[in-house]
């Protein structure tokens, strides 16, 4: 009888038991002779195990045995894997789970935190400050895991995995991530990488454990075809969510740990118990704006903008080169339309950013260009020789502030603390306006970062690069939309932009490279 043949009267055989000594046999199975359990839980637990995704984002709930998923499949299933926590000392966990299924501790070297068991080698590591990816440049292993993956950064982690491989042609490569929904708003960047599965607004929702391929066009993470083929044959990578509650993990379940979250205070509790990923958390502690106000304004928006409102303002704020991206936010009144990001490759002309910001004018609207270390001024020069009657501001965030709080109580110790606080006071729910932002996940990410301290020359906001350190990147999509608001105040108000229906022309541009360079 073939190995098929035996499997099919194996499957008819239990098929046929009491539902009861089905049961039995189950769980049976998933513990070992001395007692360790070797094979995951029936269900979500066991779903990922077998996933076929390149690239798996398991978790959700607390408790829904994320950790002991990683170690399992680092020890039954892959020959050299890498299982990261984001600090150090957090690692402890995974360390008693690894030695809870070997039921030894055999074979680790704390020094270097490798342990070596019968089937190949884990690797332990950290990841605590944003330089320490570069500790894994050129390592490769068969399975990257990561523990409680919105304590990282994004960069962190597409970063390591970019060394998921293997020499073996028969051993599986792929990367897991586990983790609960984001508690501040330097997590957010999950939601936007598993947003058919996490973020509610995405048009082409899937369902969990359901296969999506992914590569990178242009700098950007795109979803495409599974038949997808690169310039040079490479293949897309599958991507999935498969969540998981405590429900589904009886080893935890039934220890009473359900109390000790239900304790929580909300929306924690709500988070962590049922797995929300579209729950706010808590903010920090002088955070500038409220997460819920900026979840609010993406609410109120939709896809086409107020009726006979034309672009008001755009905001670019410059890169010119490093990998960094060209941000544009583009304001109709109090609708912002989808941020515009263009990641850069290699070191870009002025020139070329001018001409890309005229491209995306309309209505003769005005422009804002971040003048932030000395970045902007090539292309606001271009801008202010070549483009006869344009409106146009150079924002410059070190500046003095000659404004106060709407209240008239504080003032400011810089211009780039006076944009960010009017911008709060612009969402501040029955005192501001009806601002309407795209459900961009990175965009909240970037709008709640920012934390705030009161001095002796007033409001103070934290320096760009210290929440460039938190979030792994530049918050350039919540700079651009908070420059957009600063500016062009006669547009804050709803106005009909009247050249549109008496057929008036926008601004004469010249924009033609060998102009521009003799100005140079």
């Amino acid at each position: 009888m073939s190995v098929a043949g035996t499997l099919d009267d194996i499957l008819r055989r239990f098929d046929a038991l009491p539902q009861a000594q089905q049961e039995k046999i189950l769980a049976d199975t998933h513990t070992a002779v001395d007692g360790k359990r070797k094979l995951p839980n029936p269900g979500p637990q066991t779903d990922a195990y077998f996933s076929l995704a390149d690239e798996m984002f398991y978790g959700g709930g607390a408790g829904g045995g994320k950790s002991f998923l990683v170690c399992l499949l680092a020890i039954n299933e892959h020959k050299y894997s890498l299982i990261l926590r984001r600090i150090s000392k957090n690692l402890k966990g995974i360390k008693r789970e690894i030695q809870g299924i070997l039921g030894t501790s055999e074979g680790f070297n704390s020094q270097d935190g490798i342990w070596r068991h019968a089937n190949g080698v884990i690797d332990l590591g950290h990841c605590e400050h944003e330089g320490d990816k570069e500790n894994y440049q050129g390592v490769p292993h068969d399975l990257k895991a990561f523990d409680e993956i919105t304590q990282f950064t994004e960069s962190q982690y597409t970063y390591i995995i970019g060394w998921n491989r293997s020499a073996d042609p028969n051993q599986r490569c792929r990367v897991i991530a586990t983790g609960n929904p984001p508690t501040t708003s330097e997590g957010q960047w999950v939601i936007k990488r598993w947003a058919p599965w996490l973020d509610p607004n995405h048009p082409n929702k899937a369902k969990p454990g359901e296969l999506r391929w992914y590569t990178t066009i242009d700098g950007e993470d795109v979803e495409v075809t599974p038949d997808y083929r690169g310039p040079k044959g490479e293949k897309p990578r599958s991507r999935t969510f498969i969540p998981a509650l405590l429900e589904d993990n009886p080893d935890l379940a039934d220890t009473g740990y359900a109390s000790v979250i239900e304790a929580m205070p909300e929306p924690l509790r709500t988070m962590m118990r049922e797995g929300r990923f579209d729950v706010a958390a808590s903010d920090a502690e002088f955070q500038v704006i409220p997460t819920q106000w900026i979840i609010q304004a993406q609410a109120r928006w939709t896809p086409t903008p107020p009726v006979k409102t034309g672009m008001t303002v755009l905001s670019h704020d410059v890169a010119l080169g490093g990998g960094d991206a060209n941000t544009y936010a583009r304001r109709h009144g109090h609708w912002y339309d989808e941020i515009v990001s263009d990641k850069t490759k290699g070191k870009i002309d002025p020139i070329d950013l001018a001409a890309r910001t005229v491209s995306l004018m309309r209505d003769g609207c005005e422009i804002v260009i971040d003048m932030g270390g000395g970045y902007g001024s090539g292309v606001y020069s271009h801008l202010k020789h070549n483009v006869a009657g344009i409106r146009l501001h150079g924002h410059n965030g070190s500046d003095k502030s000659g404004k106060r709080t709407r209240d008239g109580k504080l003032k400011f110790a810089n211009k780039r603390s006076e944009v960010h606080w009017r911008f709060r006071e612009a969402l501040e729910p029955n005192l501001g306006e009806p601002v309407a932002l795209p459900p961009d996940p990175e965009l909240l990410a970037d709008l709640a970062a920012p934390t705030w301290k009161l001095t002796p020359s007033g409001i103070l906001i934290e320096p760009k690069l210290d929440i460039k350190k938190r979030l792994g990147r530049s918050p350039d999509k919540g700079d651009a939309v908070v420059n957009a608001w600063a500016y062009g105040e006669s547009a804050v108000e709803v106005r009909i932009r009247t050249h549109m229906a008496n057929g008036r022309g926008g601004p004469k541009v010249n924009l033609g490279h060998a102009n521009l360079k003799r100005r140079r």
